[in-house]
């Protein structure tokens, strides 16, 4: 990762943990004064997403760190590993909040002032809106797991504010209070899914999951403008580790061709490719053309 994108990256990191804790503070604010079951809901899910805030910042600075003796292909997976426990916190605060709603379906009740806790939490949610938007945009831009994950887990954090706003104030204007505890209890369930999505993708991560099929694609087309004098390539591999792709493949050249030649053609594809893929690793392993094969890669 270059240090302009590192910094950027370590930057929103860093100022997530002060937003959570914003946010988290208002969310309380609002249940203190409704007494809303799925307005405590809400806020509980918050709690995780000060915990998760922390998690992403020192997981992107571990990730940041260039490679060293011990990790010669780098830390990126540091965000992935963040990811996937920020994953298993989504789901710990959906759970949370199902139990909550279910204590309170005997016996729902609002008090104090259900319409300011209410503005309140609209405002918690706008200032959530727009940091979940920026999370995500710097995220996807600089491929960094951690933020996406953070920006995602907001918008699950989103819903959940959405779906109580609306249910408190139908269950006001209806009187049908035991509305309150219902709405928690749908919204945690979509929260369990958004959860499962985020642990899903990061495992894959960790787990060397291929390249997905654009990415695949873009390398071929890469190597295939730059094959030069070499006859073919086969048994393309590739996987992603944060904003970095890991690739290899096997480069067949005349056998009578010299070694000086046939690194010169390894090198004007490496090039290419780095263009394409700034900062990522590519191995190429030459054979002769007693090495052809039927079909490329």
């Amino acid at each position: 990762m270059k240090q302009d994108s590192r910094q950027i990256t370590q930057t929103f990191a860093a100022w997530a943990i002060p937003v959570s804790v914003a946010v988290l503070l208002l969310k309380l604010l609002a249940w203190w004064v409704t007494g809303s079951v799925a307005l405590l809901s809400d806020a509980l899910e918050s709690v995780v997403n000060v915990a998760a805030a922390l998690l992403a910042f020192f997981a992107v600075r571990i990730s940041g760190m260039p490679p060293d003796k011990k990790h010669p292909f780098g830390h990126k997976k540091a965000e992935y590993l963040s990811a996937v426990v920020e994953g298993t916190l989504i789901v710990l605060a959906a759970l949370l909040i199902i139990r909550e709603a279910v204590f309170a379906l005997p016996d729902p009740h609002l008090a104090g002032e259900p319409f300011l806790g209410i503005a309140i939490n609209v405002g918690a949610t706008c200032l959530n809106g727009i940091w979940a938007f920026l999370l995500l945009r710097v995220g996807r831009r600089e491929s960094s797991p951690a933020l996406e994950a953070s920006g995602k887990h907001i918008l699950t954090d989103i819903m959940t504010s959405v779906g109580v706003v609306v249910g408190l104030l139908i269950a006001m204007a209806t009187g049908w209070l035991v509305l309150d505890p219902i709405i928690a209890i749908l919204v945690a369930l979509n929260i369990l899914w958004e959860g499962w999505k985020v642990i899903r993708s990061s495992v894959d991560g960790l787990m060397d999951a291929s390249l997905v099929d654009g990415e695949l694609t873009s390398v071929r087309e890469t190597i295939e403008a730059n094959l030069g004098p070499a006859l073919e390539y086969h048994d393309l591999r590739g996987r992603r580790s944060a904003n970095m792709i890991f690739v290899e493949f096997h480069l067949v050249v005349d056998g009578a061709m010299s070694v000086a030649a046939a690194h010169d053609i390894c090198d004007d594809i490496e090039a290419a490719l780095n263009r394409k893929f700034p900062g990522s690793v590519f191995v190429i392993h030459l054979e002769p053309d007693s090495e052809l094969k039927s079909t490329r890669a």
